[in-house]
């Protein structure tokens, strides 16, 4: 009896000098071997680190040191009008490079609140999903995942998963080989007109999600959600963005509009019950078989932890806003800079921003001790990193 072989055809980039290669996930589903051509023609066969569903991107490793990655710029920065480059293997011709403009921005993703898409007018085709968009310093913008078409080719509606989602993603599915999903536990509705003639007007709560972090901060319905953490809340995908990137178990704060009158409320942001997951991780596990849990972040000693693994021979000062200006970073970023690095820190350099160390913002030296102090000194660490105007991650595993 003979089998029948599917083959599956599609794009990536490599995003770290490691081997790391983002696509989408549904290019590598339900297939038994991943092969990767590289750029000049040499064959490599890839395995899977983890891969989610809903957000539809994979990350694959392969083994092949000194490898230039594409790094990440800032998609929040991103304008309607900005020029872009799609490359991919559309068809299966190789390297292909379409030029562009993003034509939108927050386009909604219908299947998955991690993040809204970018619009684009760049040529996307068959085959080029999971490759890069990138702007004219050459960093990665967005990954290219859907088009609307009547014939199967471009009919110049493309749309990209934004490089910010994607960098978020990347470093989870890095640390536990599935994303992590924070939530807040509200239905919503669309203001009526009549109720509100301003984008900035909020987000009216129609009903709360029991034992959620909004039943937790007592939130009722006909609440209007004006502020996340300080920060507007314009409509209910900005609010789910804004929750995205809140890391788990942290304190924020929601500025309310109950009955007319302004409400400050707190509560602590949660993962997304286990079932609404779908994501998946490599090595594969056995059918029904539940997602590992988080790991519970460890108390960190108030010791200077500057010397010890895994960041040994990394010195950071904190980031002022006159030093930000001469470094050339943008003025939103917030971490701590390095002021001195050793010859075997990886890809860490001296004026680098640290962001964030395995999704836990470090805004201060002091927060970097706290952090750095609670790392598994056998264990892998992803740093979210600002170098002038290009971000990008660093992977660092215990030697």
């Amino acid at each position: 009896e003979q089998a029948m072989v599917q083959n599956s055809l599609g794009s990536g980039v490599i995003v770290s000098t490691e081997g790391h290669i983002i696509t989408n996930n549904h290019v590598v589903d339900q297939v038994d071997e991943i092969e990767v051509q590289m750029s000049d023609g040499r064959t490599k066969n890839a395995r899977l680190v983890g891969a989610d569903a809903q957000v539809d991107l994979a990350v694959l490793k392969v083994e092949e040191p000194g490898v230039k990655p594409l790094k990440f710029g800032d998609s929040d920065a991103v304008q309607p009008g900005d020029f872009v480059l799609a490359i991919g293997n559309p068809f299966g011709f190789e390297e292909t490079v379409t030029d562009g403009i993003i034509s939108s921005k927050g386009r909604p993703n219908r299947v998955d609140g991690f993040g809204d898409f970018l619009q684009t007018n760049a040529a996307i085709n068959p085959g080029n999903s999971g490759g890069p968009l990138i702007n004219v310093r050459g960093e990665i913008v967005g990954i290219n995942t859907a088009i609307i078409s009547r014939s199967g080719g471009s009919q110049g509606l493309g749309f990209a998963i934004p490089s910010n989602s994607v960098r978020t993603a990347l470093e989870s599915l890095l640390q536990q080989g599935r994303i992590i999903r924070g939530y807040l536990g509200i239905q919503t509705r669309t203001l009526q007109q009549g109720e509100t003639d301003q984008e900035t007007d909020g987000v009216v709560v129609e009903d709360i999600v029991p034992g959620s972090p909004a039943a937790e901060a007592q939130l009722q319905r006909g609440d209007v959600i004006r502020k996340f953490n300080g920060r507007e809340v314009k409509s209910f995908p900005g609010l789910r963005s804004l929750v995205s990137q809140v890391e788990l178990n942290k304190k924020i704060e929601l500025e309310v509009l109950r009955n007319g009158k302004p409400l400050t409320v707190a509560t602590e942001i949660k993962e997304q019950p286990i079932d609404y997951q779908t994501a998946r991780a490599a090595p594969s596990r056995q059918p029904g078989q539940q997602q590992p849990n988080p790991p519970v972040p460890q108390e960190p000693e108030d010791d200077d932890l500057q010397d010890e693994a895994p960041l040994a021979g990394v010195e950071v000062g904190d980031l002022t806003p006159e030093l930000a200006r001469r470094l050339d970073v943008p003025p939103t970023v917030r971490g701590v800079v390095v002021t001195n690095v050793d010859n075997d820190s990886n890809e860490l350099r001296k004026g680098d921003v640290i962001e964030e160390v395995n999704q836990q913002p470090v805004t201060s030296v002091a927060d970097y001790k706290k952090v750095v102090g609670g790392l598994d000194p056998n264990g892998t660490h992803v740093l979210s990193v600002c170098r002038h105007r290009t971000r990008s991650f660093v992977v660092l595993r215990a030697r």
